[in-house]
């Protein structure tokens, strides 16, 4: 857990790739994409149907370290629509035992448009908290400082020969997006023109390790 901040108020980066704010005890993450690989099935694709399981024990485990009493996630954390009727028993026992114990909020994305209300939890369609905007995907014209998901940002760089791929968050004076906390996500380079369209061009890649933050500039 490193310290940084944005927009005035004090964070942590996880390199699990989630997000913390003592000031709230809040855990935020985006992008968990819960039942891709059953969507996938459904379509003849057979991947092992562990994504949901592994993504929730993950962020479960870090609500109890943390001791987190808020848990916000930005968007699309079912990968369709009928998402949330395909978690089995254990995936769903997981997520009713976190929205059970923590203020849970879902801000709805463009893959997750309806929420079913019996797994608990608030949906919206976005927040204002404290002054900073939660929403799934950033808004180039927005004043508001934000916090977003949608893009999957990876960090890329050729290090003695070897292509290394890390999540990261990206960063500008007031946009931050989180990386895909899910377990079955893809990446977005963070460099890609759609990114640097929604942050604008002064932006940075934050890559947590477990003792230090990393930096980047993006290159635009």
């Amino acid at each position: 857990m490193v310290p940084f901040s944005f927009a005035g108020h004090a964070f942590a980066a996880l390199r699990q790739g989630a997000l913390w704010w003592p000031a709230r005890q809040a855990l935020l993450v985006a992008d968990l994409h819960l039942e891709k690989a059953s969507w996938f099935a459904r379509f003849g694709q057979m991947l092992p149907p562990y994504d949901s399981v592994a993504t929730l024990t993950e962020l479960r485990a870090l609500a109890e370290s943390t001791g987190a009493r808020e848990i916000w996630c930005l968007g699309d954390s079912f990968h369709d629509s009928a998402g949330c009727a395909r978690l089995d028993d254990v995936a769903r026992e997981h997520l009713r035992a976190l929205t059970a114990a923590t203020r849970w909020t879902w801000i709805t994305g463009n893959h997750d448009p309806g929420i079913d209300a019996a797994l608990g939890g608030t949906v919206l369609t976005e927040a204002e908290v404290d002054g900073l905007l939660l929403r799934h995907e950033a808004q180039p014209g927005e004043a508001r400082p934000e916090l977003s998901g949608h893009f999957h940002p990876k960090f890329r760089i050729s290090l003695r020969g070897r292509h290394v791929s890390r999540r990261c968050f990206v960063a500008t004076s007031g946009k931050l997006i989180l990386p895909a906390f899910g377990a079955l996500t893809g990446g977005l380079d963070a460099g890609h023109p759609e990114i640097i369209r929604a942050v604008g061009p002064a932006a940075e890649a934050l890559v947590p390790l477990s003792d230090r933050l990393l930096r980047f500039r993006i290159a635009a």
